[in-house]
């Protein structure tokens, strides 16, 4: 299938390190941090907080750049072609960094081929792992200094070819302008004349001036847009190769079962049954056939037998997320003397777990050459390819060349952040010789994964007699994220008494006399690990719901109340208040609503950005209704306004989702849900307007896929609240 021929090999040349600034806190800088704390607790008790602001202001630590602007882009008679590092989820990432690449090469961006980089291309494997709203921000300037730089090499050939000092050469719609002349030379007229290698630039060109953008800013079509309308895009589940057979494997009862042993049982003999691969002591037992209807069939036909593994229920689960003691992660002020008077009010949160929900279950097609050094070629749907190199090469033996040719994603929202389906359809390929496509269903899909992890919020406030906050207490308690598919000894993350991935938005944004925050982690015997957002929004859900209890208790309007307590000054403050007045405006905050109706207002702020939301809810009938969401997000420069708009619509769904209808549910250690008849997910009936603004600007882009779902369930919560009925403590929001 030529769509599936692996890209030549690309000279990478040396690796410049790219420093990614204001960035959030993930596995690099979780393990260097981890380096640091072994053997001093004592200094550690009393540095932690300062620890974790370290680790926050530090974000994910260097991006590593490959110096040569070759390996990003590919020069043919037919054009340029992109090769982007970053994973295309359906989030359009490849339509912005198109953009970007096509304001230094002066072409319009649809004159670009774009096309997703493999691991053979010549990118580090950091740079192609896609998470945390990190894709535009930390590529946005190293794609603009290498398409500057092929522009560089363009004009340096073409001013050989027309015989003309470069510096009288002007580059504009795909092409070199010589000054005060009629003449024209097409880039790929420059690139089919030319002979040899290409000469890099010596120097960085000079970038353009914002004011000269005419790609960056501006509304562009998706460019898969054409490719997905025809069904031509090729998803993990549509990967094919000639001869290729479908594979299944043998899945554990319940969580922490282990396979004890297996026998081909009457799998072996099944119709379209081609082999039975067996292998205890990877804790394997699989079957290749001709459908994978077969193949599934013959799995369950194996005679396993599994080590007994959790019987944990949801009920359990929730004794052992309890806040309580723990380690103190930000202190500022007196909290004792802050809570010793004024009015008191406290209050506690519960988030469940929650599945991913994403449209497209697993899978993945292998082809494994024959012999201990024989090759590796994957197409897999994943945020991580380096993560299935290693898998793989785990597996299969250190001395094989693996590429990993990365499909569309159906979605994923942290749940492809590996792929562990690729270790498995390689195991049957290699076993087979011939290429094994392996393909989950749904039920499996939804019951063999990992999940948001459970979170409670215990919240004590002090108001004073002027009616600010003197003071806050809170306790928070949740199980792993990045620690649950990080590997760093259990000692080191003991000894830090917390999880990255649960520090966002774990902190209240606002300026208090005095604070105390005290965190608990705790190990559960389910799989938890990232979903959109990590702890962004179940956090967010506990401390905007309690700052307007504690509005509420003021008796002062919770739009006010908020703009009160941000520092003035501040950069970030600025902004969030910002924010809360747009999305106040464009929701008529201040108009009245008849009896039953209200509108609730939540923010908060991820990767550089920041996000305010207005939920209008409709009680009347017993009934909750959500009938608007208004959102106003400052994510620095947007450089694909549509995509932008398109990304913050679809979080702000997802956490309707979350807020209304998602709650996992486990029983004698097993998912309960088998489909979304049982996971029910938001659908488009009971999906309201959601409108969105963008406010900001600047000269640099910040985060967009993960930020806006923050503040939606707190916004919903305030709202019901709002129109008169209960303060809602637990997701989902149930009357």
């Amino acid at each position: 299938m030529s769509g599936m021929d692996a890209a030549p090999p690309v000279p990478t040349g040396r690796s410049r390190r790219w420093r990614v600034a204001r960035r959030r806190l993930l596995i690099g800088a979780g393990a260097t941090v981890g380096s640091l704390v072994v053997g001093v607790p004592v200094a550690l008790e009393y540095g932690r907080p300062s620890l974790v602001r370290w680790m926050l202001e530090r974000g994910t630590g260097p991006t590593e750049i490959p110096e040569s602007s070759l390996v990003w882009f590919e020069l043919t008679r037919d054009g340029i072609t992109l090769h982007v590092p970053k994973i295309e989820m359906g989030q359009g990432i490849h339509t912005a960094l198109a953009q970007v690449a096509a304001e230094e090469l002066r072409v319009p961006p649809e004159r670009l081929t774009v096309v997703q980089a493999d691991t053979a291309r010549g990118f580090p494997a950091s740079t192609l792992f896609t998470f945390g709203s990190t894709s535009v921000a930390s590529l946005y300037t190293p794609i603009r200094e290498a398409a500057a730089a092929v522009r560089a090499m363009l004009e340096l050939a073409a001013a050989g070819q027309l015989g003309v000092d470069r510096r009288q050469l002007t580059a504009a719609d795909g092409g070199f302008q010589i000054a005060g002349s009629d003449r024209r030379l097409a880039y790929t007229e420059v690139i089919a004349a030319h002979q040899g290698p290409w000469q890099e630039p010596g120097e960085q060109p000079e970038l353009r001036p914002a004011a000269e953008f005419t790609s960056i800013g501006r509304s562009v079509p998706r460019v898969d847009f054409r490719s997905k309308l025809l069904g031509e895009a090729t998803y993990g589940y549509d990967a094919r190769l000639p001869g290729m057979a479908y594979g299944a494997f043998a899945v554990p009862p319940r969580f922490g079962a282990e396979l004890e042993s297996a026998e081909p049982g009457d799998a072996a003999g099944m119709p379209g049954v081609q082999q039975v691969v067996i292998d205890v002591e990877a804790g394997f037992a699989g079957v290749v056939a001709d459908t994978r209807t077969r193949a599934w069939a013959a799995a369950r036909a194996l005679r396993v037998t599994w080590s007994e593994g959790t019987r944990v229920d949801t009920a359990a689960l929730d004794r052992q997320v309890t806040a309580g003691d723990g380690v103190v992660l930000r202190r500022e002020g007196s909290i004792r003397a802050a809570l010793s008077r004024g009015r008191i009010v406290e209050a506690d949160y519960r988030t469940p777990m929650a599945a991913h929900a994403h449209l497209e279950p697993l899978a993945a097609l292998a082809r494994v050459e024959s012999g201990p050094a024989g090759k590796v070629e994957l197409w897999v749907p994943t945020q991580s390819p380096e993560s299935v190199l290693e898998d793989v090469h785990a597996a299969l033996g250190e001395e094989r060349d693996v590429v990993v040719h990365v499909t569309q994603l159906g979605g994923s929202f942290g749940r492809k952040g590996g792929q562990h389906l690729a270790v498995e359809a390689a195991r049957l390929s290699a076993a087979t010789g011939r290429p094994v496509h392996v393909g989950w269903t749904r039920d499996t899909d939804l019951r063999q994964a990992f999940y948001r992890p459970p979170t409670h919020t215990t919240m004590r406030g002090s108001i004073g007699s002027d009616g600010m906050i003197r003071g806050v207490e809170q306790h928070s308690a949740a199980g792993d994220i990045i620690w649950a598919v990080a590997g760093l000894p259990e000692p080191v993350r003991s000894l830090l008494g917390f999880d990255p991935g649960g520090l966002l938005g774990l902190f209240l944004p606002y300026d208090l006399p005095a604070y105390r925050l005290v965190n608990r982690r705790e190990q559960l015997p389910v799989p938890t690990g990232p979903w959109r957002g990590l702890g962004l929004m179940p956090n967010t859900f506990a401390l905007e719901s309690f700052f307007d209890e504690l509005a509420e208790a003021a008796g002062t309007d919770p739009l006010t109340y908020r703009l009160a307590h941000l520092r003035r000054g501040g950069e970030q403050e600025e902004r969030l208040r910002t924010v809360l007045r747009t999305a106040a405006q464009m929701a008529g905050w201040h108009e009245s609503l008849p009896d039953g109706r209200g509108r609730g207002i939540a923010c908060s702020g991820d990767v550089g950005t920041v996000v305010a939301v207005v939920a209008e809810v409709d009680l009347t009938g017993g009934r909750l209704r959500v009938t608007g969401i208004d959102a106003a997000v400052d994510c620095g420069l947007v450089v694909n306004p549509a995509g932008a708009k398109l990304q913050s619509q679809g979080a702000i769904v997802m956490g309707l989702s979350s807020a209304l209808r998602e709650s996992l549910q486990i029983r004698d250690g097993q998912v309960v849900s088998d489909n979304f008849d049982s996971y029910p997910i938001l659908g488009m009936a009971d999906t309201p307007p959601v409108r969105v603004t963008f406010t900001g600007g600047g000269d640099v882009p910040y985060g967009m896929g993960e930020p806006v779902v923050g503040p939606v369930p707190a916004a919903v919560a305030n709202a019901i609240r709002a129109a008169g009925g209960p303060r809602l403590r637990s997701l989902p929001l149930r009357l």
